[in-house]
C-alpha cells in the first residue's frame, strides 16, 4: 500500500505534525511505502537530512496558493492508495479537496487545530477563519474519508469551535519512538551542546518558546526555595523576539543564572536532555497531544504538566506525573509538589512513565493502527 502525506512544511523546527509524519513513515507496517509532498522550497537545507522521498513543491517566495502543488497532486494521485492531510488552514487541504475527493481517499489529521482555545485566545483571527471555513475547510473535512483526532478529549473539543461542522471522526493514539541510543551516548551529545548543565539538577522545558506553551508561567513560578541547586533548561526555537523578552525580564532576578537557553536541540542532543533532566515540565495553555511529553515518558522521566494538555487524564490516571491548572498558582504547585516528592517516589514515577509510554504511546505499535485506516476503503474501491 502506498501512502502520501501532505503538509505545509516538513521542517523539524515546525514541531508536532512533522514528528508524527516521520514516525508514521519510519514505523509503517510491512508492505507500506510512504512519500511526502510539501509546500517547502526545494532548496531548504533540512530536506537533505530526511530519509524518505519528499516532493518540495513550493518556492523561496512564500504564497498561500501554490498551483504547482495541485497540479502535482492531480498527476500523481493514482500512484497512492490513500493520502493523509496533516493540519488545517493551508492550501494543502483545499488542493486535496479539489484533486482527490471522489478519486483517491484522503484523511485529515487535525493536529489540535480545531481546539476552541484558539477562538478564545485570538478572536479576530477566528473571525477570519470563519470566512475560510464556510466555503473551504468545512468541505475539506466533510469530504474526508476520516478526520483523525489523537484523544477523545480533542475530538469533543473540536465540535465547540465552529457551529457548522460535519465529519467522520476517528480517535487514534500517536506517540514517539524510544530513545535512539544508550543513555551514556545521549548524555555525551547533550553535554557537548550544553556544558553549563553538566552535573546539575534541572527540570526540562522543551518546545517552542511561545506564549501558548506557558514559559512565562514557569519562569515567574521558579523560585525553588527548598532546592537552591535546581536549574531550568529552556530548550526550543524562539518565536519572534519573545525569548529575548523573557530573558530581559529575568535579568534582574536572583535566579537568572539558573535558567539556561541552549536553543533548539535535535537528535541525540535532544534525547540527552531528557536523559539528563530530573523531570519534564510544560505549563502549556493548549496542547492537543504533546509529543515532547511522550518523549519524556519514553525516557522514563516524570512529567509536570497543565490540565490544558489533552493527554492529562492519562498522565493523572497512570500517576507518572503531576497535573495542575495553566495558571501561575498552578505552575507554582507543580514545582512545589515535585520538590516535596521523596527520591524513592520520584524513581517509582519514572518507572510508571516508561510503562505508560510502552502501553499507550509507542509509535512502533500505533503507526500500524493509524495507517490501516485506508485498508477498508481499498477493499471497497
Amino acid at each position: 500500500m502506498r501512502i502520501l502525506h501532505i503538509v505545509g512544511t516538513i521542517n523539524p523546527a515546525a514541531g508536532g505534525p512533522t514528528e508524527v509524519i516521520r514516525t508514521l513513515v519510519r514505523y509503517a507496517p510491512p508492505g507500506y511505502e510512504s512519500e511526502v509532498a510539501t509546500l517547502d522550497d526545494p532548496a531548504a537545507p533540512f530536506l537533505a537530512t530526511l530519509e524518505f522521498p519528499v516532493h518540495a513543491l513550493g518556492s523561496a517566495k512564500k504564497t498561500w496558493r501554490v498551483p504547482k502543488f495541485a497540479q502535482w497532486l492531480s498527476t500523481n494521485r493514482t500512484r497512492f492508495d490513500g493520502v493523509m492531510v496533516h493540519g488545517l488552514w493551508e492550501y494543502t487541504g483545499l488542493a486535496a479537496l479539489n484533486e482527490l475527493a471522489g478519486k483517491t481517499p484522503y484523511v485529515v489529521f487535525t493536529h489540535g487545530m480545531l481546539d476552541p482555545y484558539f477562538k478564545r485566545a485570538h478572536p479576530r483571527k477566528h473571525l477570519k477563519k470563519w470566512a475560510y471555513w464556510l466555503p473551504f475547510e468545512y468541505r475539506v473535512l466533510r469530504n474526508a474519508h476520516r478526520v483523525l483526532f489523537t484523544t477523545q478529549l480533542e475530538a469533543d473539543l473540536a465540535k465547540q469551535t465552529f457551529w457548522l461542522h460535519q465529519w467522520n471522526p476517528m480517535v487514534v493514539a500517536i506517540g514517539s519512538n524510544p530513545p535512539p541510543a544508550e543513555p551514556e551516548k545521549l548524555l555525551e551529545a547533550f553535554q557537548a551542546r550544553c556544558p553549563d548543565l553538566k552535573g546539575k539538577k534541572f527540570l526540562l522545558f522543551l518546545g517552542r518558546i511561545d506564549p501558548k506553551k506557558g514559559p512565562d508561567l514557569l519562569l515567574d513560578a521558579f523560585t525553588a526555595p527548598n532546592n537552591p541547586d535546581l536549574h531550568i533548561a529552556m530548550v526550543g526555537p524562539e518565536t519572534a523576539d519573545y525569548g529575548q523578552q523573557l530573558r530581559t525580564k529575568l535579568a534582574a532576578s536572583q535566579f537568572a543564572d539558573r535558567i539556561h537557553w541552549p536553543g533548539m536541540l535535535t537528535g541525540n542532543a535532544k534525547w540527552g536532555a531528557f536523559a539528563a533532566c530530573e523531570a519534564f515540565i510544560l505549563p502549556s495553555h493548549q496542547e492537543n497531544f504533546g509529543i515532547a511529553i511522550v518523549e519524556a515518558l519514553a525516557s522514563g522521566k516524570p512529567v509536570l504538566i497543565s490540565n490544558q494538555i489533552n493527554i492529562y487524564p492519562e498522565i493523572a490516571a497512570d500517576r507518572c506525573g503531576y497535573v495542575e491548572p495553566d495558571t501561575l498558582e498552578g505552575t507554582r504547585s507543580l514545582l512545589k509538589r515535585w520538590l516535596e516528592t521523596p527520591a524513592e517516589e520520584r524513581a517509582v514515577m519514572g518507572q510508571r512513565a516508561l510503562q505508560t509510554f510502552v502501553t499507550r504511546y509507542d509509535m512502533r505499535k500505533n503507526a500500524e493502527t493509524i495507517l490501516r485506516v485506508f485498508e477498508p476503503t481499498k477493499e471497497t474501491r
